[in-house]
């Protein structure tokens, strides 16, 4: 007797539609002052997203998975970068406007 434990499409898409509810439902209850920090941890997790799309590049078989991988990857970097500029500005705000930081 063998158990099918293979993901189907219609469960990969229940689960996609689950994390993007959870997902908007945490972030729209986040205070702006955690922002930042929240902002931080997520550039981390983007760049373990490209470390991943790397690999998945690296060891792609055919065109398609060669697209897809730097896809990934091109995605990914773009995502990350946008977080340590979004990061910037929001510690801006905190900078004294005479210019010296601290």
């Amino acid at each position: 007797m063998t158990i099918d434990t293979s993901l189907t499409w219609l469960i990969a898409l229940y689960i996609f539609m689950l994390a993007a509810f959870t997902g908007y439902e945490v972030i729209r209850k986040v205070p702006s002052i955690l922002h930042t920090p929240l902002m931080s941890g997520s550039n981390f997790i983007h760049g373990i997203v490209v470390v991943g799309a790397l690999h998945a590049l690296l060891t792609a078989t055919s065109v398609t998975a060669q697209i897809i991988g730097f896809l990934g990857v091109a995605l990914g970097a773009a995502n990350a970068a946008g977080g340590y500029i979004v990061t910037d500005r929001m510690l801006a705000m905190f900078r004294s406007s005479d210019g010296k930081k601290g």
